[in-house]
């Protein structure tokens, strides 16, 4: 808090707007007296330059490239970190001791199954369905099969609710692949850890032993630590939104699964993937990076600059490490990573690229990831849900927890029709 303020002068009058400070990031001008005193709203088109809440849990500066999670740089936590002890600290603000962890770890590997009725619900889905459909129609009937974890004013409640749906969201994609496949689905192994337990849904079969392989154990588990939170992007505040008007969490849950699976947000990886296809050998980069630069020509390069970062997106320095070390480990011959590899090398190298800050995020390199550990590309959003689910969860019990916050109603500019009579349709 600060004691300063801003002057605004509407034509009728003026007053004076307090300025609010957080712990680092840019003052914001509280405004949520405008209305009652001078009649009048803010116009802001996606919410671009509004605070709509406070918040402890991460900080991003798109300028300086940085992305702490409870004070903590991305880069550490997922160097030295794992899923399960990111997603404590993301959810109880503090990173745990070792008793905090291994019952953290033990409580989640408890509550990994799910009601075996779900598997009637998941054959109501044709087998081509996409899988996204399938999360928001499984993860949102939830909420019928777990009744005593629904009334978000008992924080005992909230905590049991939130358990369960960090341990079983790996468990509903699990399932959600294996029923497009056609494959038996695979129950949890609790001897595995989160990701490794992920792994064996995703890719055993009864048939024969599934042995984890610790490089893409490791690849998967940074990528879900990359994934975990993300400050108040849309699918976030979607939570949020629905979480103000009391909804139940699984609810709130299925509404941010809902609102990622959009192109523009939970797509980018796939989209990135599908330009790396679409340009197909190295001998065409030259002519794919002439028409990105083409104002008039439609061809845009996906997975390179961010909406946020104005410099390199600090996940992508670690998915780049993570990228090469699991293309060696697999061995996979696909012309797909020579273009991504030589394609990453101009973006980095070219005055055009520098000069926009249009390096490769996050999403260029995981779609590489993915594709290579085997995963179609209908999976890649459901990954996201998955690892993003964690953020989710602990945006919404921040919110639930804070006094301040209100149901979300934002406000409009009318630009209709004024006040007009009924005219009978015989006299149309």
């Amino acid at each position: 808090m600060t004691n300063k303020s801003a002057s605004l002068n509407t034509g009728n009058g003026g007053m004076d707007l307090p300025i609010l400070s957080g712990t680092v990031g840019p003052d914001v001008i509280d405004v949520r007296k405008l209305y009652g005193s001078t009649g009048m709203f803010t116009y802001d088109p996606g919410f671009t330059s509004t605070a709509s809440c406070e918040s402890k849990i991460t900080y991003i500066d798109g300028d300086q490239g940085v992305l702490l999670h409870r004070g903590y740089p991305i880069e550490q936590l997922a160097e030295k970190s794992n899923f399960m002890e990111v997603a404590y600290l993301l959810l109880n603000g503090e990173l745990p001791s070792k008793d905090e962890y291994n019952t953290f770890v033990n409580t989640i590997s408890r509550h990994t199954m799910v009601h075996e009725q779900l598997v009637h619900f998941y054959r109501g889905f044709r087998r081509d369905a996409h899988p996204m459909a399938v999360m928001c129609g499984v993860v949102g009937a939830l909420s019928a099969f777990y009744h005593d974890s629904t009334d978000i004013n008992d924080p005992e409640q909230r905590r049991i609710a939130s358990n369960r749906m960090i341990a079983k969201i790996p468990t509903i994609a699990a399932m959600a692949y294996k029923y497009s496949v056609g494959q038996p689905f695979m129950y949890p192994d609790n001897n595995l850890s989160y990701t490794g337990n992920f792994l064996k849904m995703t890719f055993g079969v009864p048939a024969e032993e599934y042995v984890v392989d610790p490089v893409i154990e490791a690849a998967m588990d940074k990528i879900f630590i990359l994934h975990a939170d993300h400050e108040q992007n849309a699918s976030t505040s979607t939570v949020r939104l629905a979480g103000s008007s009391g909804a139940n969490p699984f609810a709130c849950i299925a509404a941010g699964i809902a609102c990622l699976w959009g192109p523009a947000h939970g797509g980018a990886n796939e989209a990135a993937l599908n330009m790396l296809r679409q340009i197909g050998s190295t001998k065409n980069i030259k002519e794919y990076v002439a028409r990105a630069k083409d104002k008039n020509d439609p061809f845009r390069l996906m997975g390179f600059g961010h909406r946020v970062y104005k410099n390199y997106d600090p996940r992508a320095k670690v998915m780049q490490k993570t990228a090469n070390e699991v293309l060696d480990r697999l061995n996979v011959q696909d012309p797909i990573f020579d273009v991504a590899r030589e394609l990453e090398h101009i973006a980095l190298n070219d005055d055009y690229f520098i000069e926009k800050k249009l390096y490769p995020n996050v999403d260029f390199y995981s779609g590489i990831i993915l594709n290579a550990i085997g995963f179609p590309t209908t999976m890649f959003t459901v990954l996201f849900a998955l690892a993003r689910t964690v953020g989710w969860i602990a945006q919404w019990n921040e919110m639930i927890g804070d006094p301040s916050q209100k149901i979300g109603r934002p406000r409009q500019l009318y630009v209709g029709a004024g006040q007009r009579d009924y005219v009978d349709i015989a006299s149309r």
